[in-house]
Order: structure tokens, then C-alpha cells, then sequence
């Protein structure tokens, strides 16, 4: 929870020097909660609003709204706040996240518009590529021009992009061949064309073991993958938890590409599935089916518990989800595999007041979400029966008329 404690009063009586005793009379604590609001009406920003047209409802009940602040960019633009006790914290901290697995040229152009339009000199960076972490350092305007940051930051990705995920490629290459010979041993004739023009020696001496043998090994190429690409559910939350622990406003960008696995072909298995034969006790059709069925289990990540500690953070998380189509390997069919991923950020883009999308172009993407973020009010307001309870407090920001939308976070935790 961002909350921001205005006054801590304790007030001592010393009954007597005789005594020595110290007797603390009262305490009193306010808590006062920021909300971070973005406004659109038909698609556009709404920037004349005044704190009459802000309804807060805490827990579905009204609470009063103590200060209203619009910000632009990092500058705070217009403000009602009669008692004149906030100080709002402006200074922005970028999160680049780039979960990518091939260089597209229009990650470069998100990069020169973000070092050419975006950053600021007081803005703090951070990016995180599939191999390393990266931060630019406060003098890096002084050292260097805008078009040389982002030239050195490009290389970095597209370097990064190539090397740090070499393990991922070669284990989805080992599963594309594994995939194409067990579409090849249940009939595929595109893939035994392929598997007999190029299948290399270990290959086939596997598919001569048998479709159980083959199959054992696509299983644990498949498990060798997911521990590549699990969405670590401890480091997401000890990162929410960083990142309510800065000072400012906080936006975290995440490009993700989307994802393809090589799987058996469900046409081709279901036409063999009453042919096979089991194999010394083995119930090939079981074994199959688990394979096919892999991908119907349950991840395991809360995304209850993710959504609502970036929401506590009071972090706005921008999801771009990048589409590109299935790759065509003949003999080898190619799910989509992006659900068990693309659930967690999606959510905790709704639930932190960030922007979600997709497209097959991520420039585009970046713009959308850049200018969706970078002006919105900053709302204030002191919870009514304040408790402490550290229970899951929701928030809701409504404007007086018709036809507003608006963008916060979800709530925060009552510490």
C-alpha cells in the first residue's frame, strides 16, 4: 500500500519526578491512500476535472476525498488540496521488461521513440533483457545523446535476445524433433517425409526403441522447457514487493511474445489412437494422451494473490503482448502456448490501472500504452474506520456524468 502518514501524535505525561513514569496518553494515526486516475472519455484524455467530479468508494462504501492533483508527464499541472498537506511524489522510475526471443526491428523504433520522445533527464531506467539487467545511470544524459542511449540499449537487446535465450531455442528444437518423429511413428506422411530425409542417427535409433521410448523423451524435453519458461510466482511477488518500496510513480512495460510448442497432432492422433498396440504393459493410448493433455493442466500460479500485490504497489503495469504466427515446420504441429502467462500479466495490468493489447507490432503497441499513461490525476483520500487489518481494501473512482472511463488500481492491503 502506498500510504502516505501525515501526522503520528504521542502524547507523554511524566506523573511526577518521584515517580519517573512515563504514560503514553494517545495516539493518533492518519492513513491517507494515492490513487493514481486516468480518465478517458470517447477515447481522449479528460483533463478538465475538478475533485467535485471524483467519487471514491472504498470496500463499496464513500469515503471523502481529501486532494485531487493532475500530472503530466512528471509535472504537477493543476491542484485542490485546501489544506495544503500533500506533497505529491512525480518523479517517475521505467521498468523495461523484454521477454523476447527474436529481434524485430520495430523494438528498435519502441527504443528510439522511448530515448527520442519519452525519457526524461530526472527519469530513472531500468531495462531487463531475457539475459541481463540493465540501469542508466544519472549522469547518462550528461555523458551521452539520446540517439547514442538508445543505440546502446538496442544492442543490448537484440544481443540479449540471441544469447540469453540459446538454452530455450535448443530445447524447443529438441521438441520440434521429437514431435515430428512421433508424428511420423502415428502416420503423419508430411512428417515421415522429413524424418526420413533428415533425421539424424539418435532419432531414429529412438523410434526404433518404440512410440513409448520416443514419447518418454518428448515428456521430458517438455518439462525441460516449462522450467525455462515458468512464470516464478515467489519472484513476481518479492517484485511487487521492490517496487512498493520506491519513492514515485512506477511503470513497468513488459513486451512478451507470444508462444508456439511443438505438440503431437491431435488429427493425427486421433486417427491412429485405434490402432496402437500397447508395448510391454505400456498403454500407449494413456501415454499419449498425457502428452496431448500436457498443456490442460492447472500452472499453478495465483493469480488472485499476483494481481492484488501489484495492485498494493501502486505500480502501473503495461502488458504488450506481441503476436506473430505459428511456425511452419512440415511434420510438425505447433500449439499456441502463451495462456499460462498471458493470464498473470493481463491480470496484473487490470488490476494496477496499466494498459493491455496485442499486435503483431510492438512500436505501435509502446506508443499506445506511453500515451494512455503519461497524464492522469493523482487522488487522495483518508480511509473512513481505518483498521490495519491487513485485509484486501478495494478501490473504485467514479466521475459525476455519463460516458467517463476510468483507470486505477485495484485496492491495496491494509497494513
Amino acid at each position: 500500500m502506498k500510504a502516505l502518514r501525515l501526522t503520528l501524535a504521542m502524547l507523554l505525561l511524566f506523573c511526577g519526578a518521584v515517580l519517573g513514569q512515563q504514560i503514553l496518553r494517545e495516539i493518533s494515526q492518519v492513513i491517507n491512500i494515492e490513487v493514481p486516475v486516468r480518465v478517458f472519455k470517447s477515447g481522449r484524455f479528460v483533463d478538465d476535472l475538478t475533485i467535485k467530479d471524483f467519487e471514491v468508494l472504498e470496500d463499496g462504501v464513500p469515503q471523502k476525498i481529501e486532494a485531487v492533483y493532475l500530472i503530466r508527464k512528471d509535472t504537477v499541472t493543476r491542484g485542490e488540496d485546501k489544506q495544503q498537506k500533500f506533497r505529491p511524489q512525480t518523479a517517475r522510475t521505467f521498468f523495461l521488461f523484454f521477454e523476447v526471443s527474436e529481434w524485430d526491428a520495430r523494438l528498435g523504433e519502441s527504443v528510439d521513440y522511448f530515448c527520442g520522445s519519452v525519457l526524461l533527464p530526472r527519469d530513472r531506467l531500468i531495462a531487463v533483457t531475457p539475459a541481463k539487467t540493465y540501469r542508466l545511470k544519472e549522469e547518462g544524459f550528461a555523458m551521452k545523446s539520446r540517439e547514442e542511449i538508445a543505440a546502446e540499449l538496442k544492442s543490448l537487446i537484440r544481443k540479449d535476445a540471441l544469447i540469453g535465450d540459446a538454452e530455450y531455442r535448443s530445447a524447443l528444437k529438441d521438441l520440434a524433433d521429437m514431435a515430428q518423429i512421433l508424428n511420423s511413428a502415428l502416420g503423419d506422411e508430411s512428417a515421415d517425409a522429413m524424418s526420413s530425409q533428415g533425421m539424424r542417427g539418435v532419432q531414429a535409433g529412438l523410434l526404433e526403441q518404440g512410440i513409448d521410448v520416443v514419447a518418454t523423451h518428448y515428456m521430458s524435453y517438455l518439462q525441460r522447457l516449462e522450467s525455462l519458461r515458468e512464470v516464478n510466482e515467489l519472484r513476481m511477488m518479492d517484485f511487487a514487493q521492490h517496487l512498493k518500496e520506491q519513492e514515485g510513480q512506477k511503470y513497468v512495460f513488459l513486451f512478451y511474445q507470444r508462444e508456439y510448442i511443438p505438440m503431437i497432432d491431435p488429427k493425427v492422433f486421433a486417427a491412429s489412437s485405434s490402432s496402437l498396440q500397447d508395448v510391454e504393459g505400456v498403454d500407449l493410448n494413456m501415454l499419449l494422451a498425457d502428452v496431448a493433455n500436457w498443456y490442460n493442466q492447472d500452472m499453478g500460479t495465483d493469480v488472485e494473490r499476483v494481481k492484488r500485490a501489484f495492485a498494493d504497489a501502486s505500480t502501473a503495469v503495461h502488458f504488450l503482448f506481441i503476436t506473430k504466427p505459428a511456425p511452419n515446420i512440415p511434420g510438425v504441429y505447433f500449439q499456441e502456448r502463451s495462456s499460462d502467462t498471458f493470464t498473470p500479466f493481463a491480470e496484473m495490468a487490470k488490476a494496477s490501472g496499466g494498459f493491455m493489447s496485442s499486435s503483431s507490432n510492438p512500436n505501435f503497441l509502446f506508443r499506445q500504452a506511453v500515451e494512455a499513461s503519461e497524464n492522469y490525476y493523482l487522488l487522495y483520500y483518508a480511509p473512513k474506520d481505518y483498521s490495519g487489518d491487513g485485509k484486501f481494501k478495494t478501490i473504485k473512482v467514479r466521475i459525476k456524468g455519463e460516458g467517463f472511463k476510468t483507470i486505477h488500481r485495484l485496492g491495496y492491503f491494509s497494513n
